[in-house]
Protein backbone atom coordinates (compact mmCIF):
# COMPACT_ATOMS: atom_id res chain seq x y z
CA UNK A 1 0.00 0.00 0.00
CA UNK A 2 2.60 2.34 0.96
CA UNK A 3 4.56 1.29 -2.21
CA UNK A 4 2.06 2.12 -4.26
CA UNK A 5 1.01 5.36 -2.63
CA UNK A 6 4.96 6.57 -3.67
CA UNK A 7 4.53 5.39 -6.63
CA UNK A 8 1.46 7.88 -7.45
CA UNK A 9 2.91 10.78 -5.86
CA UNK A 10 6.29 9.80 -7.56
CA UNK A 11 4.07 9.80 -11.20
CA UNK A 12 2.27 13.16 -9.82
CA UNK A 13 5.89 14.74 -9.41
CA UNK A 14 7.21 13.70 -12.75
CA UNK A 15 4.04 14.77 -14.57
CA UNK A 16 3.79 17.99 -12.94
CA UNK A 17 7.35 18.75 -13.96
CA UNK A 18 7.04 17.40 -17.47
CA UNK A 19 3.77 20.02 -17.69
CA UNK A 20 6.32 22.59 -16.42
CA UNK A 21 8.68 21.92 -18.55
CA UNK A 22 6.52 22.18 -21.45
CA UNK A 23 5.70 25.46 -20.35
CA UNK A 24 9.06 26.86 -19.62
CA UNK A 25 9.78 25.47 -23.36
CA UNK A 26 6.96 27.27 -24.91
CA UNK A 27 8.00 30.56 -22.89
CA UNK A 28 11.66 29.91 -24.62
CA UNK A 29 9.81 29.36 -28.21
CA UNK A 30 8.22 33.21 -27.47
CA UNK A 31 11.46 34.85 -26.02
CA UNK A 32 13.63 33.34 -28.49
CA UNK A 33 11.63 34.75 -31.18
CA UNK A 34 11.61 38.30 -30.19
CA UNK A 35 15.35 38.16 -29.18
CA UNK A 36 15.89 36.77 -32.72
CA UNK A 37 14.17 40.12 -34.15
CA UNK A 38 15.82 42.67 -32.09
CA UNK A 39 19.27 41.01 -33.42
CA UNK A 40 20.47 43.72 -35.74
CA UNK A 41 21.01 42.70 -39.63
CA UNK A 42 19.21 41.21 -42.16
CA UNK A 43 19.08 37.51 -43.07
CA UNK A 44 18.98 38.41 -46.91
CA UNK A 45 22.31 40.58 -46.52
CA UNK A 46 23.97 38.07 -44.74
CA UNK A 47 22.96 34.98 -46.44
CA UNK A 48 22.55 36.16 -50.27
CA UNK A 49 25.36 37.79 -52.41
CA UNK A 50 25.74 40.95 -53.44
CA UNK A 51 24.29 41.25 -56.98
CA UNK A 52 21.78 39.02 -55.84
CA UNK A 53 21.03 41.37 -53.11
CA UNK A 54 20.63 44.12 -55.70
CA UNK A 55 18.06 42.12 -57.55
CA UNK A 56 14.94 43.11 -56.30
CA UNK A 57 12.85 40.13 -57.53
CA UNK A 58 15.40 37.64 -55.96
CA UNK A 59 15.52 39.61 -52.33
CA UNK A 60 11.92 39.67 -52.43
CA UNK A 61 11.23 35.89 -53.35
CA UNK A 62 14.23 35.21 -50.53
CA UNK A 63 11.92 36.55 -47.80
CA UNK A 64 8.64 35.13 -49.28
CA UNK A 65 10.69 31.40 -49.17
CA UNK A 66 11.55 31.86 -45.14
CA UNK A 67 8.57 33.88 -44.23
CA UNK A 68 9.98 36.79 -43.79
CA UNK A 69 7.56 39.25 -45.81
CA UNK A 70 5.30 37.83 -42.83
CA UNK A 71 3.87 39.71 -39.93
CA UNK A 72 5.61 38.84 -36.98
CA UNK A 73 2.85 37.34 -35.47
CA UNK A 74 2.14 35.52 -38.59
CA UNK A 75 5.98 33.97 -38.63
CA UNK A 76 5.46 33.28 -34.85
CA UNK A 77 2.41 31.18 -35.14
CA UNK A 78 3.66 29.45 -38.28
CA UNK A 79 6.73 28.86 -36.74
CA UNK A 80 4.70 26.92 -33.42
CA UNK A 81 2.78 25.16 -35.50
CA UNK A 82 5.63 23.22 -37.78
CA UNK A 83 7.29 23.15 -34.16
CA UNK A 84 4.34 21.05 -32.90
CA UNK A 85 4.72 18.41 -35.76
CA UNK A 86 8.21 18.22 -35.08
CA UNK A 87 9.57 20.34 -37.53
CA UNK A 88 12.02 23.00 -36.48
CA UNK A 89 12.30 24.64 -40.15
CA UNK A 90 15.41 24.55 -42.59
CA UNK A 91 18.48 26.42 -41.70
CA UNK A 92 19.20 29.27 -43.96
CA UNK A 93 23.17 28.30 -43.98
CA UNK A 94 23.22 24.79 -44.57
CA UNK A 95 19.54 23.52 -46.49
CA UNK A 96 19.17 21.21 -44.25
CA UNK A 97 16.62 20.63 -41.73
CA UNK A 98 17.63 22.22 -38.00
CA UNK A 99 16.13 19.08 -36.26
CA UNK A 100 18.49 16.58 -38.89
CA UNK A 101 21.81 19.21 -38.19
CA UNK A 102 21.50 18.98 -34.20
CA UNK A 103 20.89 14.96 -35.16
CA UNK A 104 24.53 15.27 -36.47
CA UNK A 105 26.14 17.76 -34.19
CA UNK A 106 24.82 16.40 -30.69
CA UNK A 107 26.31 12.84 -30.31
CA UNK A 108 29.47 14.87 -31.07
CA UNK A 109 28.88 17.07 -28.22
CA UNK A 110 27.41 14.06 -25.84
CA UNK A 111 30.93 12.27 -26.88
CA UNK A 112 33.32 14.91 -24.76
CA UNK A 113 30.40 15.80 -22.75
CA UNK A 114 29.58 12.55 -21.06
CA UNK A 115 33.54 11.23 -20.15
CA UNK A 116 34.65 14.60 -18.95
CA UNK A 117 31.42 15.10 -17.09
CA UNK A 118 31.96 11.31 -15.16
CA UNK A 119 35.80 12.20 -14.78
CA UNK A 120 34.85 15.40 -13.06
CA UNK A 121 32.59 14.07 -10.66
CA UNK A 122 34.59 11.67 -9.57
CA UNK A 123 37.94 13.58 -9.19
CA UNK A 124 36.12 16.49 -7.68
CA UNK A 125 34.51 14.31 -4.98
CA UNK A 126 37.29 11.93 -3.98
CA UNK A 127 39.50 15.64 -4.10
CA UNK A 128 37.21 17.50 -2.44
CA UNK A 129 36.37 15.28 0.45
CA UNK A 130 40.15 14.74 0.54
CA UNK A 131 40.58 18.26 1.34
CA UNK A 132 37.61 18.69 3.57
CA UNK A 133 38.79 16.37 6.08
CA UNK A 134 41.58 18.10 6.06
CA UNK A 135 40.90 21.27 6.88
CA UNK A 136 43.41 24.10 7.08
CA UNK A 137 46.39 21.81 6.26
CA UNK A 138 49.10 22.07 3.87
CA UNK A 139 46.60 19.67 1.55
CA UNK A 140 43.77 21.24 1.60
CA UNK A 141 45.41 25.01 0.98
CA UNK A 142 47.17 23.06 -2.14
CA UNK A 143 43.63 21.87 -3.40
CA UNK A 144 42.35 25.35 -3.21
CA UNK A 145 44.88 26.89 -4.92
CA UNK A 146 44.94 24.50 -7.30
CA UNK A 147 41.14 24.75 -7.96
CA UNK A 148 41.44 28.78 -7.81
CA UNK A 149 44.31 28.38 -10.64
CA UNK A 150 42.02 26.61 -12.69
CA UNK A 151 39.10 28.69 -12.48
CA UNK A 152 41.49 31.83 -13.49
CA UNK A 153 42.68 29.67 -16.71
CA UNK A 154 40.83 31.02 -19.68
CA UNK A 155 39.39 28.23 -21.56
CA UNK A 156 40.82 29.11 -24.80
CA UNK A 157 44.01 29.65 -23.71
CA UNK A 158 44.38 26.28 -21.81
CA UNK A 159 43.21 24.13 -25.14
CA UNK A 160 45.50 26.14 -27.19
CA UNK A 161 48.35 25.04 -24.30
CA UNK A 162 47.30 21.55 -23.86
CA UNK A 163 47.69 21.83 -28.20
CA UNK A 164 50.74 23.00 -28.00
CA UNK A 165 52.12 20.50 -25.51
CA UNK A 166 50.87 17.15 -26.74
CA UNK A 167 50.35 17.53 -30.74
CA UNK A 168 53.23 20.02 -31.67
CA UNK A 169 56.18 19.07 -28.94
CA UNK A 170 55.36 15.85 -27.56
CA UNK A 171 53.68 14.47 -31.04
CA UNK A 172 51.02 12.48 -28.83
CA UNK A 173 47.82 13.42 -29.35
CA UNK A 174 46.03 14.98 -33.13
CA UNK A 175 45.27 18.26 -33.71
CA UNK A 176 42.08 18.10 -34.07
CA UNK A 177 38.54 16.48 -35.75
CA UNK A 178 36.49 13.13 -34.42
CA UNK A 179 39.04 11.16 -36.60
CA UNK A 180 41.96 10.65 -38.95
CA UNK A 181 42.30 11.00 -42.62
CA UNK A 182 42.55 7.57 -43.55
CA UNK A 183 39.63 6.12 -41.61
CA UNK A 184 35.85 6.12 -42.63
CA UNK A 185 33.44 7.02 -39.93
CA UNK A 186 31.84 3.86 -38.86
CA UNK A 187 28.13 3.54 -39.71
CA UNK A 188 25.78 5.62 -37.93
CA UNK A 189 23.97 4.50 -34.99
CA UNK A 190 24.14 6.39 -32.61
CA UNK A 191 26.26 8.41 -34.15
CA UNK A 192 28.91 8.80 -31.40
CA UNK A 193 32.24 7.37 -32.98
CA UNK A 194 33.48 5.27 -30.32
CA UNK A 195 30.56 3.75 -29.44
CA UNK A 196 29.62 2.75 -33.56
CA UNK A 197 32.96 1.57 -33.76
CA UNK A 198 32.16 -0.75 -31.54
CA UNK A 199 28.88 -2.06 -32.26
CA UNK A 200 30.25 -2.74 -36.00
CA UNK A 201 33.22 -4.03 -34.95
CA UNK A 202 35.86 -1.88 -35.97
CA UNK A 203 38.72 -1.30 -33.15
CA UNK A 204 41.67 0.55 -35.20
CA UNK A 205 38.46 2.97 -35.60
CA UNK A 206 37.65 3.25 -31.88
CA UNK A 207 40.97 3.56 -30.49
CA UNK A 208 41.38 6.32 -33.61
CA UNK A 209 38.61 8.46 -32.06
CA UNK A 210 39.43 7.90 -28.61
CA UNK A 211 42.78 9.52 -29.63
CA UNK A 212 40.82 12.37 -30.80
CA UNK A 213 38.83 12.76 -27.97
CA UNK A 214 41.90 12.82 -25.58
CA UNK A 215 42.34 16.67 -25.53
CA UNK A 216 39.33 17.49 -25.82
CA UNK A 217 38.03 16.03 -22.86
CA UNK A 218 41.17 16.85 -20.56
CA UNK A 219 40.80 20.36 -21.24
CA UNK A 220 37.05 20.00 -20.26
CA UNK A 221 37.65 17.99 -17.02
CA UNK A 222 40.34 20.58 -15.89
CA UNK A 223 37.76 22.78 -16.21
CA UNK A 224 34.60 21.56 -15.05
CA UNK A 225 36.52 20.30 -11.85
CA UNK A 226 38.13 23.51 -10.64
CA UNK A 227 34.47 24.67 -10.91
CA UNK A 228 33.08 21.81 -9.11
CA UNK A 229 36.22 21.08 -6.32
CA UNK A 230 35.46 24.28 -4.18
CA UNK A 231 31.67 23.65 -3.98
CA UNK A 232 32.27 19.34 -2.59
CA UNK A 233 34.85 20.68 -0.38
CA UNK A 234 32.23 23.35 1.05
CA UNK A 235 29.73 21.27 0.97
CA UNK A 236 31.51 18.08 2.92
CA UNK A 237 32.58 20.95 5.23
CA UNK A 238 29.08 22.03 6.16
CA UNK A 239 27.99 17.81 6.70
CA UNK A 240 31.16 17.31 8.80
CA UNK A 241 30.25 20.51 11.43
CA UNK A 242 26.55 18.67 12.07
CA UNK A 243 25.79 17.46 15.65
CA UNK A 244 25.22 13.47 14.06
CA UNK A 245 28.42 13.64 12.28
CA UNK A 246 29.60 14.12 15.74
CA UNK A 247 28.18 11.71 17.16
CA UNK A 248 28.72 8.67 15.06
CA UNK A 249 32.67 9.44 15.59
CA UNK A 250 32.10 9.50 19.19
CA UNK A 251 30.33 6.68 19.18
CA UNK A 252 33.79 4.99 17.94
CA UNK A 253 33.21 3.99 13.82
CA UNK A 254 35.92 4.68 11.85
CA UNK A 255 36.22 7.98 10.03
CA UNK A 256 35.97 6.07 6.81
CA UNK A 257 32.68 4.34 7.88
CA UNK A 258 31.74 7.90 8.79
CA UNK A 259 32.47 9.69 5.61
CA UNK A 260 30.67 6.82 3.91
CA UNK A 261 27.65 6.12 5.47
CA UNK A 262 27.01 9.92 6.44
CA UNK A 263 28.86 12.32 4.78
CA UNK A 264 29.24 11.34 1.06
CA UNK A 265 24.97 11.07 1.42
CA UNK A 266 24.29 14.45 2.36
CA UNK A 267 26.84 15.99 0.54
CA UNK A 268 25.79 14.66 -2.45
CA UNK A 269 22.69 16.66 -2.57
CA UNK A 270 24.12 19.43 -3.43
CA UNK A 271 26.75 18.24 -5.73
CA UNK A 272 23.98 16.60 -7.88
CA UNK A 273 22.56 20.42 -8.36
CA UNK A 274 25.74 21.82 -9.32
CA UNK A 275 26.51 18.91 -11.57
CA UNK A 276 23.55 18.49 -13.05
CA UNK A 277 24.04 22.49 -14.18
CA UNK A 278 27.88 21.61 -15.37
CA UNK A 279 26.57 19.32 -16.92
CA UNK A 280 23.81 21.12 -19.11
CA UNK A 281 26.27 23.49 -19.54
CA UNK A 282 28.44 21.11 -21.44
CA UNK A 283 25.75 19.80 -23.48
CA UNK A 284 24.26 22.86 -24.27
CA UNK A 285 27.88 23.68 -26.25
CA UNK A 286 31.15 24.91 -25.52
CA UNK A 287 31.98 27.17 -28.08
CA UNK A 288 35.53 27.77 -27.90
CA UNK A 289 37.00 24.43 -27.52
CA UNK A 290 34.60 22.78 -30.14
CA UNK A 291 36.44 25.83 -32.38
CA UNK A 292 39.68 25.23 -31.01
CA UNK A 293 40.18 21.26 -31.72
CA UNK A 294 37.67 21.44 -35.07
CA UNK A 295 35.11 19.66 -32.97
CA UNK A 296 32.06 19.80 -34.97
CA UNK A 297 29.70 20.13 -31.91
CA UNK A 298 26.26 22.10 -30.78
CA UNK A 299 28.73 24.31 -30.07
CA UNK A 300 29.97 25.05 -33.11
CA UNK A 301 26.83 24.62 -35.24
CA UNK A 302 25.50 27.85 -32.26
CA UNK A 303 28.13 29.84 -33.68
CA UNK A 304 27.93 29.42 -37.74
CA UNK A 305 24.46 29.60 -36.98
CA UNK A 306 24.97 33.42 -35.38
CA UNK A 307 27.58 34.46 -37.55
CA UNK A 308 25.11 33.52 -40.75
CA UNK A 309 22.32 35.22 -38.73
CA UNK A 310 20.57 31.67 -39.50
CA UNK A 311 16.73 32.50 -37.44
CA UNK A 312 15.51 28.82 -37.65
CA UNK A 313 18.97 27.36 -36.62
CA UNK A 314 19.11 30.08 -33.98
CA UNK A 315 15.95 29.16 -32.72
CA UNK A 316 16.50 25.32 -33.00
CA UNK A 317 19.65 25.71 -30.82
CA UNK A 318 18.10 27.64 -28.17
CA UNK A 319 15.39 25.14 -27.78
CA UNK A 320 18.00 22.40 -27.29
CA UNK A 321 19.56 24.28 -24.70
CA UNK A 322 16.39 25.21 -22.93
CA UNK A 323 15.15 21.47 -23.47
CA UNK A 324 18.45 20.21 -21.75
CA UNK A 325 18.45 22.29 -18.90
CA UNK A 326 14.58 21.74 -17.99
CA UNK A 327 15.42 17.72 -18.30
CA UNK A 328 18.75 17.84 -16.03
CA UNK A 329 16.69 20.01 -13.55
CA UNK A 330 14.07 17.28 -13.61
CA UNK A 331 16.74 14.27 -13.23
CA UNK A 332 18.06 16.42 -10.51
CA UNK A 333 14.80 16.25 -8.52
CA UNK A 334 14.36 12.55 -8.77
CA UNK A 335 18.05 11.63 -7.80
CA UNK A 336 17.66 13.77 -4.48
CA UNK A 337 14.69 10.91 -3.58
CA UNK A 338 17.35 8.62 -4.09
CA UNK A 339 20.59 9.74 -2.82
CA UNK A 340 18.60 11.13 0.66
CA UNK A 341 15.49 9.17 1.41
CA UNK A 342 14.33 11.84 4.29
CA UNK A 343 13.53 14.29 0.66
CA UNK A 344 10.01 13.39 0.12
CA UNK A 345 8.82 14.60 -3.34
Amino acid sequence: MVVHRHRGRLARFVVRKLLITLGLLLGVTVVTFLLVQLVPGDPTTTNLSESAQNDPAVVAAYRAKWGLDQPMVVQYLTYLGNLLQGDLGISQSTGNTVAGDLGRYVPATLEIALPAMTLSLVISVVVGMWAAVRKDRPADHTVRGVALVGLSTPSFWLAILALYVFFYVLGIAPNGGRLSVQYVPPDKITGMYTVDALLTGRPEVFWDAVAHLALPVLVLTCLTVSALIRFVRSAMLEVLDQDYVKAATAKGLSRWTVLRRHVLRAGLVQVVTVGGLAFASLLSGTVLIEQIYSWPGVGQYAYRAAVNLDLPAIMGVSLFVALVYTLVNLLVDLLYGVIDPRIRL
